[in-house]
């Protein structure tokens, strides 16, 4: 049901941008920069209706995008995209994430997911509102604690 994202998918993912998102949507080259980037995990359902896209950098993980088609929303999409994006981070130690005060259904979407709010971003999205910063300890973080302990 999910896989890695390819080239071939980034005009269908564009236009999902464009849907989703609006002005603040990313163009097919930003979009392409994701899919083949360095440090980059992009995946796909098999039938496009949904995506995410994290950046690793040292221990730290951030959650770039989730995006899932209106008609698929609370079917189980996001938290399998989600699931996925979590799979190979058990050496970091924290996933981090901005998403908008105005977007209740994605901010009730993270606290059930074990995400919580670390800071706030003043008039950081188009419309003037602020982002919350979010963040999930991952099971690297432990490790981190232990060793930092043991020097």
């Amino acid at each position: 049901m999910i896989r890695s994202a390819t080239p071939a998918d980034i005009p269908a993912l564009a236009a999902l941008e464009r849907e989703l998102f609006g002005p603040d949507a990313w163009s097919e080259e930003l979009i392409r920069q994701e899919v083949e980037g360095p440090g980059r995990k992009f995946v796909v359902t098999d039938d496009l209706s949904g995506y995410g896209v994290t950046m690793s950098a040292g221990d730290i993980v951030d959650l770039l995008r989730i995006g899932v088609r209106p008609e698929a929303r609370r079917s189980g999409v996001a938290s399998a995209l989600l699931d996925e994006l979590l799979v190979g981070t058990d050496d970091a130690s924290r996933m981090l994430l901005e998403v908008s005060v105005t977007n209740a259904s994605a901010l009730g979407f993270y606290v059930a997911r074990q995400f919580s709010v670390i800071d706030v971003r003043p008039h950081y999205y188009r419309d003037g509102s602020e982002a919350l910063v979010m963040c999930r300890w991952l099971p690297g973080a432990a490790r981190t604690q232990s060793a930092t302990a043991h020097d």
